[in-house]
């Protein structure tokens, strides 16, 4: 038969698949001796089977059954009991933390009866009648989806007929009434009264937490953070212990180390008197965890004794959740904690300067994305902004948007192309579209443990919480602070890394990350700087792949070759031909007869030279890949639509249109229905005579320049679009004839290799053949995507790709990361097929998956020699090349 639930004295921290990331974390600190409270843990394989066949397997009330009496002896209570009443927890805990996205049902058990019992065996009246109408609240809210503002406004009321604007003003016979409001909205918006049998209410709650996992916020942050689908939760009951039983409870949140810095010491919140959510949602601002040591001093003790004990054994932050109870100590949950990406590389520095980990380890506890994240800009303050207020440095960043105050308008605005700063008194799950749509969270309640700042955290957010001088309105949409007034659509600037709050737009500077790079700050100035310059010159150490860039002028390649580029993987010639350099190639589109075009060529030929003299000495030393032209020659030219519209309106004034005739008739005699599968690339080469000559006989003439002053130039050409090796064959011959010329000229010899770039699907599929007369493959990824998948880029972004990545078709957009089943497999092909025919084929990637950090690893286990990204991506890239080689050497990749 089948097990679907187990005790949690029966798994470990290593069955996350089936137990979840809570339940397997509450077995294991039940297996360390911790004090957890009892319970026990539904699989991920009952959600699962929930969700493909509408109801619980057939075994799992039993098995539930059985597994709540060993609690209710170990007790000795049981559920709902009238007289002593068990009541439990009922949580999600998904493989993945996703925090609040899924659904948690406290107190379960209670009822018109069991309240009286808990009363009476608590001691304390008001706590009774207190966790009541919380779970009916709660149970209504989740199980039943009654609207959550209803029992606000109920609250709201209550609160406003005492006088007070604090719930814990309210006593026992407020809260009675208050839950008979409840149960009258319950039944209004369900048709029934709220359930009394305490296993009802536990199979109810148990089926709700299984149908979160497909709510729409769940599946929204999923698609952010790039989880499974197919996964599942499990389901973690739990016996209640209660932070709300007076001023000698309470409950809190713990990180062994500082998530937003990394900084070594004791960090969290506590709220007395309260239970867990109080915290998470940020409704009443908390204390300082370090509080707690006037409070209840041995509790502190016990409890930083097994934060030590924690991070000892899971060898790494850790997030914890406890309660109070009449001063005993309890452990709710802990985890490896989510932390910004500073904090990241700190902590990962600080483990091994504390012998708990090795470097190589350290590496994988890092990532390019948090890199990437590093070298975002930070606000220039030179100007002395206007400081509106100060809340918590909950996440870092510099964020600066228009003023929004509701989560959908956040989404329509930002998916308009405004940057918006989504203000909120508190966020709760359903703000998540508004969150990630942001370019930063500011809220007026919470603290740094609060849903605002732990999701903020995990997606790399800018956000600022607990600003408690802001009076936010959000009906009206506005906020006040120190008498002035911020409306829906003004502007504001968030520092995450100070918690200050600025009116108006501040200009950014780099980051020190960046200067770093840039060689204008030294790694002993700045902790989080040395740590990496550690941690990216340890990657340098241990990667097998090679980083070059894309860059087309001197500035890039210089600027590039700082940020640690091997050299240049793709220098895109067309670039060159823009600007005031347009008319040139006007010229040579228009040029009639051989004579002309030669002009027009003999033209280009020096300006192009001098831009490879320049990129030659920005990358002496290093090789230089050039890919001549690619792009149709009507890209050079005004639009068809632009051009009919000026000779019309000319001959319409009685004006000759000149030159605006012939340009529009040369633009109607090129004119493709598909462009990018017409003439370009090698067809345009072989097609227009002389033009892919003088881009070659442009590159040696300046190596050669280069090779005469002392320098050493290493030119590779790269031919755009080959489909068959004849093609191939063609241009190299004439290249080397051109080469040999130069040479003889010149007197200087450079030698250069001649390959091609793989982005047709026959290319990927011939490779062998075409190996025979390459000297080195560059996989072009972005057209071998397009035409792999049969997409127009421009195009099908705009029109499709969010439909589909909602429905789940894609997981990630296959123009952002590699599509390994697909295109990734052309990839290999091609790599074994050219490596058979040529052993020393050199093999690189230069489309925009090159800088990509998933796709980095995959490049890597295809037997890539390189991969070229853009040069802010260069650092990024050498980090997860790093991480690849010691991924495959045997680590575990985080």
């Amino acid at each position: 038969m089948p097990k679907y639930v187990y005790d949690f004295a029966e798994g470990n921290k290593d069955q996350k698949d089936l137990l979840g990331g809570k339940g397997a974390n509450l077995a294991e600190m039940t297996n360390l001796g911790l004090p957890v409270p009892p319970g026990f843990t539904i699989t991920t394989e009952a959600c699962r089977a929930y969700l493909s066949t509408g109801a619980e397997p057939p075994e799992l009330a039993e098995q539930v059954g059985h597994r709540l009496a060993v609690v209710e002896q170990a007790m000795g209570r049981r559920l709902g009991d009238p007289g002593n009443p068990l009541l439990v927890s009922v949580r999600s805990g998904a493989k993945f933390s996703m925090p609040g996205m899924m659904e948690t049902v406290l107190n379960v058990g209670l009822n018109d009866r069991s309240v009286v019992g808990l009363a009476r065996q608590s001691g304390d009246e008001r706590f009774a009648w207190d966790s009541y109408r919380r779970l009916i609240q709660m149970f209504g809210k989740t199980v039943c989806e009654v609207p959550g503002e209803r029992f606000d406004q109920a609250m709201d009321g209550a609160k406003a007929a005492k006088g007070t604007g604090d719930d814990l003003d309210l006593d026992a016979g407020d809260l009675r009434a208050l839950v008979d409001g409840y149960k009258k909205i319950f039944s209004e918006h369900t048709g029934r009264d709220f359930p009394q049998q305490p296993r009802e209410q536990l199979d109810m709650a148990v089926r709700a937490v299984f149908q979160s996992w497909n709510a729409e916020r769940a599946i929204l942050y999923r698609r952010q953070e790039r989880i499974p689908t197919d996964l599942g939760t499990a389901v973690n009951v739990q016996t209640m212990v209660f932070g709300n039983l007076g001023p000698d409870s309470g409950t809190g949140v713990a990180f062994t180390r500082d998530p937003s810095t990394g900084a070594r010491g004791v960090y969290g919140d506590y709220l007395a008197n309260a239970q867990g959510e109080d915290v998470v949602a940020g409704i009443r601002n908390t204390v300082p965890l370090q509080d707690l040591e006037q409070l209840d001093k041995p509790s502190y003790d016990q409890l930083m004794s097994i934060m030590a004990t924690l991070e000892g054994h899971y060898r790494d932050l850790c997030d914890i959740e406890f309660t109070i109870e009449r001063r005993k100590l309890w452990m709710l949950q802990t985890r490896v904690g989510k932390r910004t990406a500073a904090a990241a590389f700190t902590i990962a520095t600080h483990l091994v300067d504390e012998g708990v980990i090795d470097l190589d380890e350290a590496l994988h506890r890092v990532s390019g994305a948090q890199l990437a994240q590093l070298m975002f800009p930070t606000f220039d303050l030179a100007g002395a902004p206007t400081q509106l207020a100060t809340g918590l440095a909950a996440s870092p960043g510099a964020a600066v948007g228009k003023v929004v105050f509701e989560s959908g308008r956040a989404a329509e605005q930002a998916a308009a192309g405004e940057r918006v700063i989504l203000v909120r008194k508190e966020t709760t799950p359903d703000d998540l579209p508004g969150m990630i749509a942001a370019q930063g969270i500011l809220t007026s309640r919470g603290g740094k443990t609060s849903h605002a700042a732990v999701v903020a955290r995990g997606m790399g957010k800018t956000c600022v919480c607990g600003a408690e001088a802001l009076d936010v309105d959000v009906a009206g949409r506005r906020f006040t602070v120190a008498g002035q007034t911020v409306a829906e659509g003004d502007v504001v600037s968030i520092d995450g890394s100070t918690g200050r709050v600025y009116l108006g737009e501040i200009p950014v500077q780099p980051s020190p990350v960046v200067q770093y790079f840039e060689g204008t700050v030294s790694p002993e100035a700045d902790e989080l700087v040395g740590a990496v310059h550690r941690l990216v010159g340890h990657a340098d150490r241990a990667r097998r792949l090679g980083v070059r860039t894309n860059a087309d002028t001197g500035e890039d390649a210089a600027r590039a070759r700082r940020f640690g580029a091997e050299g240049i993987g793709l220098c895109r010639t067309e670039h060159m031909f823009l600007g005031d350099r347009r008319e040139l190639v006007e010229r040579l589109i228009l040029a009639e007869g051989g004579g002309e075009q030669e002009a027009a060529l003999a033209a280009l030929l020096p300006l192009q030279r001098g831009d490879f003299v320049e990129i030659f000495r920005a990358m002496d030393g290093l090789p230089v890949t050039v890919r001549l032209i690619d792009p149709p020659l009507h890209e050079f030219l005004p639009p068809l639509e632009e051009l009919a519209v000026r000779v019309a309106l000319a001959e319409e004034r009685g004006e000759d249109p000149g030159r605006d005739r012939t340009l529009l008739a040369a633009v109607r005699r090129m004119h493709e229905q598909n462009p990018m599968l017409g003439l370009r690339g090698v067809r345009l080469g072989l097609v227009i005579p002389g033009l892919f000559d003088m881009q070659v006989r442009a590159i040696a003439e300046a190596a050669a320049e280069v090779k005469r002053a002392g320098g050493d130039p290493r030119p590779e050409i790269m031919v755009p679009l080959v489909g068959a090796v004849q093609e191939l064959e063609t241009v190299r011959q004439e290249a080397e004839a051109v080469l040999r010329d130069v040479a003889e000229a010149s007197g200087v010899d450079v030698p250069a290799l001649i390959g091609t770039m793989i982005e047709v699907p026959r290319a990927a599929l011939t490779a062998g053949q075409i190996a025979e007369a390459a000297d080195f493959f560059s996989f072009g990824t972005n057209d071998l995507t397009q035409m792999g998948w049969g997409f127009s880029r421009d195009d099908v972004e705009g029109s499709f790709f969010t439909r589909y990545l909602e429905k789940g078709i894609f997981g990630v957009s296959p123009f952002e990361s590699i599509d390994e089943d697909g295109i990734g497999r052309m990839v290999r092909i091609a790599v074994a097929e050219g490596r058979a025919a040529r052993s020393d084929l050199k093999i690189g990637v230069c489309g925009e998956h090159g800088g990509d950090p998933e796709s980095v690893h995959f490049f890597h286990d295809a037997g890539l020699d390189y991969v070229s990204c853009s040069p802010f991506r260069v650092p990024v890239a050498r980090l997860e090349a790093g991480r690849a080689a010691s991924t495959s050497a045997g680590s575990d990749s985080r």
